[in-house]
């Protein structure tokens, strides 16, 4: 029953504080059983428009995890296609806890949220971009993942631009 309570709040916030302006795209995918297997990964298709093409963007990477995680970090990989249909692999880490084992990010219950970024100061060219989401832990299935997501938004202006 409290888990079913603190995943309802979750949402509810998750909704509040989706209606960020200057949020070009957010999405979340659920990992089935909240055990993401190696070889399932998780692909987000942004479309780009002509008008999204002068603005800076940075990109985050969110992941929802339950406080049964095992591990302090998840890396990943991750491809990123562009509309030319060019793919770039990173191998990124996700910082989820510190070395005293609190966990970073936002909680409610046994439920944590964290916005990791990825990209700062993207200038994105018109078209579809896939970012595609492989976990990299060294283990086929990783237990207490709940969701993976992606968010674009605008950079702050006030920020010197990079490229």
């Amino acid at each position: 029953m409290n888990r079913h309570f603190s995943v309802i709040i979750g949402c509810i916030l998750l909704i509040l504080c989706s209606c960020n302006r200057g949020v070009m795209y957010q999405k979340y995918v659920t990992i089935p059983d909240n055990i993401w297997m190696a070889s399932q990964p998780v692909s987000f298709t942004v479309s780009v428009s002509p008008t999204d093409t002068v603005s800076y963007y940075d990109v985050f990477i969110n992941v929802r995890n339950t406080d049964s995680y095992d591990f302090s970090n998840l890396y990943l990989f991750v491809d990123i296609t562009n509309p030319a249909h060019v793919t770039e692999r990173d191998t990124f880490e996700c910082p989820l806890a510190m070395e005293s084992g609190k966990w970073l990010g936002h909680g409610l219950g046994d439920i944590w949220d964290n916005k990791i970024r990825f990209i700062e100061d993207k200038r994105f060219g018109k078209g579809d971009y896939t970012f595609t989401f492989t976990q990299a832990m060294r283990v086929d299935k990783l237990p207490a993942i709940m969701d993976m997501g992606l968010t674009i938004e605008k950079s702050p202006p006030s920020r010197p631009k990079t490229n």
